[in-house]
């Protein structure tokens, strides 16, 4: 990617569900030199308006707030890291079958009340459905839908079809919908790719090996 695409804006969606796409905020986790897309509170309502939580003039009523309360901004993306985090941490042990933490827990449901504080049902002209109420102009209303993403999927019968990317050192999450559950990559065109050249590469290197 050049710099100008290197922003939340054009991050991959391959989570199936909003909570783990947030989760994949971080490419490369588990290397030295892990990348980081929320690095400012524009990053996260870039992302907002990415993945279609956050209309267009809702985004930029949070930005010129944003503008007017940089310190609380820099606070309300703290925040948001450590919701991404926790989210991580409970979805990625979901997916490896580990033994869930009581702290990480904690610390999703720390989120909670406000997030479902703010839901309400709206009429529409097809019927009724979820909103949510305030101002717009709160800082972590992008946070609010996350949220109720990741407490819905917690709560479902399919949490187990949670999976975990086998490329080497992405650990990016995705809700696997294949038949037979066998998915293992993020993406095929990348980290499936990338495992299928490593693999070639080992297979040449065995057959030059190999006494003529």
């Amino acid at each position: 990617m050049t710099d100008d695409e290197q922003h939340a804006g054009n991050l991959k969606l391959i989570g199936g569900h909003l909570c783990l796409d947030y989760a994949n905020t971080v490419d490369w986790r588990t290397r030295d030199h892990p990348h980081e897309w929320l690095a400012s509170y524009t990053d996260l309502v870039v992302w907002g308006r990415h993945v279609g939580i956050l209309g267009k003039y809702e985004a930029q009523r949070l930005l010129e707030e944003a503008a007017r309360c940089p310190a609380l901004a820099s606070a309300v993306l703290g925040r948001a890291v450590a919701l991404r985090e926790a989210i991580y941490r409970v979805f990625s042990a979901v997916a490896g079958g580990h033994t869930l933490q009581a702290t990480d827990i904690a610390a999703l449901n720390g989120f909670l009340p406000e997030a479902m504080s703010r839901l309400q049902l709206v009429l529409t002209a097809d019927g009724f459905a979820w909103s949510w109420a305030g101002d717009g102009s709160s800082l972590e209303r992008v946070l609010w839908p996350v949220v109720r993403s990741a407490a819905e999927l917690l709560t479902t019968s399919e949490l187990n079809r949670v999976g975990i990317c086998a490329g080497d050192g992405c650990g990016w999450l995705f809700f696997d919908t294949s038949k037979n559950r066998s998915r293992r990559w993020c993406a095929m065109e990348d980290c499936g790719n990338r495992a299928k050249a490593r693999r070639h590469y080992r297979q040449s290197r065995i057959l030059k090996q190999r006494p003529s």
